[in-house]
């Protein structure tokens, strides 16, 4: 009998994106050895390549773009027969929509408006979803007149209860839309067969591992990093969308996370931060367990600057270029820096096309103040291991992290780091390996950062210190063996028990 098998749901992130995601399950699908993976790729593209080497781990890659022009099916077989694709849309009537699917796309409307939610019911409408599109198909079914009229009237009935007056009809069709998008993946009824479906967010992606457990009777378990929910509220408060949209985009996603944590036989989070807003989303702290994300730290060492920066103040960073990374206090933080030291150089490795909108602004703020000498978007590289020996510190500045890579490799090659107090950095960053700092606080983020230039000694200190605090407390063996436990608990029907949270 061979190995059995995980079913790893990303968004975004793996195989085709980088960021911290993605080097934890890239790590996490390399080394561990008491499983098989298949990956369950979500993204907003269809995408051709792996950024990554990819282990003979992995046997299976499934990929579901949200947001093309087409259908993903149009894109990719998902393993259905012809007949049976071509018949779906010949079954899928208004008729059959009116008798069989509106019922219970009202019910799950009403769900998500719900003030007093009860989360079996919602699992009870995902499974007659799942039941109904296994017989029917999706772009028929949500692009018939009985959707949209359901839609329209249940609609019409929240936003004269949340006193509304405003919502335009605009709104209220990307409303559908939306939903439209969030839900494609119950689209894809064949999802691979596997004993665990193991999430990476608390959000829709919860919805090929419904699919997996109603159809398979797969167990699924789920990693916490960046809460889905939180990052979720942060980005609707800095938006711009309208009442309507702002308020369904917030119901459905706590929802949808209540969903997630409900039907989670395990629930491991990267830090402690994390635990209080999934006990907030009904998360049972019996299941929840902490395992901290973990480096090669053979790889991740420290080295002697590049010889063109041996004599220049350096501030490295490893950040792709978007909201939460909060690269415009970064920016606003070199200005602080060069007026004391005026050589100072950022160097800033990240993805910088992602968002070309919010790039766009970051530049358009380094040349108002004056610093393009200084501040450089370096563009992505993938021997993450050299960047940071490139500075004298490094720098993170985001406004929500799970339990940051970043910032323990940085700390593994011995270099200090000054960063924002944000989710579980804390846990890995304490007083004495770097500093912490307020998120958006240009200038303290700058003084600390001017502090540990101009004091080598407590720069050295720090370097040690941070290099030996990641050898304690943060290597890959830890990391994996224990996610090797996990595994092992699930697949032999044990849940896993609350473990007690380290304190260093």
């Amino acid at each position: 009998m061979g190995k059995q098998s995980v079913m790893l749901v990303l968004e975004g992130t793996y195989p085709f994106n980088g960021g911290g995601v993605s080097t934890w399950a890239h790590l996490l699908c390399s080394q561990v050895s008491n499983v098989n993976f298949k990956l369950y790729s979500i993204n907003a593209n269809f995408e051709t390549t792996p950024k990554y080497d990819l282990s003979p781990n992995i046997t299976q890659v499934v990929q579901v773009p949200l947001w093309t022009p087409d259908e993903p099916y149009d894109y990719i077989s998902y393993g259905d027969e012809y007949y049976k694709t071509v018949g779906k849309k010949e079954w899928t009537t208004n008729e059959i929509v009116e008798r069989e699917f509106v019922p219970v796309f009202s019910k799950l409307l009403h769900l998500i408006y719900d003030d007093n939610l009860e989360v079996e019911h919602l699992d009870e409408v995902f499974r007659a979803l799942w039941l109904y599109f296994e017989d029917y198909d999706y772009k028929e079914t949500m692009r018939s007149e009985p959707v949209w009229k359901a839609y329209r009237e249940i609609m019409s009935q929240y936003i004269v209860r949340d006193y509304n007056p405003d919502a335009a009809l605009i709104d209220i069709t990307i409303g559908l839309r939306w939903i439209y998008r969030f839900l494609i993946p119950l689209a894809i009824t064949d999802v691979p067969k596997c004993d665990i479906a193991h999430l990476t967010l608390s959000g829709f992606p919860v919805i090929p591992a419904l699919i997996a457990h109603y159809k398979y009777g797969t167990k699924i378990m789920l990693t916490e990093h960046g809460v889905f929910i939180r990052e979720r509220l942060l980005a609707l408060n800095n938006s711009e969308y309208p009442f309507f949209l702002k308020r369904l985009l917030i119901r459905f996603s706590e929802a949808i996370a209540r969903l997630a944590y409900y039907k989670s036989e395990a629930i491991v989070s990267v830090n402690k931060f994390n635990i209080k807003w999934e006990k907030m989303y009904g998360a049972d702290p019996k299941k929840i367990s902490i395992i901290y994300n973990g480096i090669d730290s053979d790889k991740f060492k420290p080295k002697p600057k590049p010889d063109h920066l041996k004599n220049v103040p350096t501030v490295v960073a490893a950040a792709r270029i978007f909201e939460l990374k909060d690269v415009i206090t970064m920016i606003r933080s070199c200005a602080v820096v060069q007026k004391s030291i005026p050589d100072i150089q950022y160097l800033i490795y990240g993805d910088d096309r992602a968002v070309p909108e919010y790039t766009d602004t970051c530049l358009h703020l380094i040349d108002e103040l004056g610093i393009k000498k200084n501040f450089k978007l370096m563009g992505p590289r993938s021997d993450s291991h050299n960047i940071f020996p490139e500075g004298d510190l490094s720098i993170l500045t985001s406004i929500s992290e799970g339990f940051p890579y970043t910032v323990i490799e940085s700390m593994s090659c011995g270099v200090p780091v000054v960063s924002t107090d944000v989710g579980g950095v804390k846990e890995a960053l304490d007083e004495n390996s770097g500093f912490l700092c307020k998120p958006k606080n240009a200038q303290e983020i700058g003084d600390r950062v001017i502090e540990l230039l101009q004091n080598h000694e407590l720069r050295s200190k720090m370097a040690t210190h941070a290099r030996q605090r990641v050898l304690d407390h943060f290597t890959i063996s830890k990391f994996i063996r224990q996610y090797e436990d996990v595994y092992e608990q699930l697949l032999n029907e044990h849940l896993v028990e609350n473990q007690p949270v380290e304190i260093f």
